[in-house]
């Protein structure tokens, strides 16, 4: 859909805000906000006034105040979107936005795992969302493998290809993101083929920048050095 996305009021009094994500929904952190991959795909895609990143946030077909027809993805990635109406609504109303979002993944759990594989799947599918990934740190104990994407094809989902390196690495590429999704010894990883890197963690970056200040430091102590100071 090409719809220019509708600009919503924040201060509308009758504004219909979805509910926040229930506690059995929120999955996300131990495998997406504590390694920084927000922040990571933020900066790789840029364009924050048009570009929707984030977790456990509502998706639906219409606007509500329950919980019925509504999604939690743990990851949603939309282009071309209203990060101010997602923001006033407390979630992505796919018809005020113009468009579903281009990408969400779920992390499986005990709880989860089941739903993320059936029921949320034909969700995804009737909100013609392109891409739903699914991953499971686990390697397969709660969903039935340790990495999956679905790519819709007219009104149904067909499976990504999903290489194996070996049992510890499994990847497939997200057309939507131009990504590849890797599942690295239970860890869930970006990989830019154009750039060939990884999308950093928090963990990176910080030991990226605390080498970078030593080698200054070291620079520096060089200089003096040579200067006799």
């Amino acid at each position: 859909m090409s719809t220019k996305p509708v600009k919503a009021k924040s201060e509308a009094a009758d504004i219909i805000r979805f509910p926040d994500a229930p506690p059995e929904e929120m999955t996300a952190y131990k495998h997406i906000h504590q390694h920084g991959y927000a922040p990571s795909l933020i900066s790789h895609f840029g364009n924050p006034e048009t570009t929707i990143i984030i977790s456990e946030i509502a998706a639906a077909l219409i606007p509500t105040a329950s919980y019925e027809g509504v999604r939690f993805p743990d990851l949603l990635i939309a282009f071309n979107a209203n990060p101010e109406a997602e923001d006033a609504r407390n979630g992505y109303l796919i018809p005020e936005q113009g468009k579903p979002p281009d990408f969400v993944l779920e992390v499986a759990s005990a709880r989860t795992g089941q739903r993320d594989e059936a029921v949320k799947r034909d969700d995804y599918a009737a909100m013609g969302v392109p891409e739903y990934w699914r991953f499971d740190h686990t390697g397969g104990r709660f969903h039935s493998v340790p990495l999956a994407g679905d790519r819709l094809v007219g009104a149904a989902y067909q499976p990504v290809q999903i290489y194996r390196t070996d049992d510890q690495h499994l990847w497939g590429h997200s057309d939507a993101l131009n990504l590849d999704l890797c599942w690295e010894e239970g860890q869930l990883r970006f990989w830019d083929p154009v750039g060939r890197l990884y999308l950093p963690t928090f963990g990176e970056e910080r030991d990226a920048r605390l080498a970078a200040e030593a080698r200054a430091r070291q620079l520096e102590e060089e200089l003096h050095r040579l200067r006799g100071e």
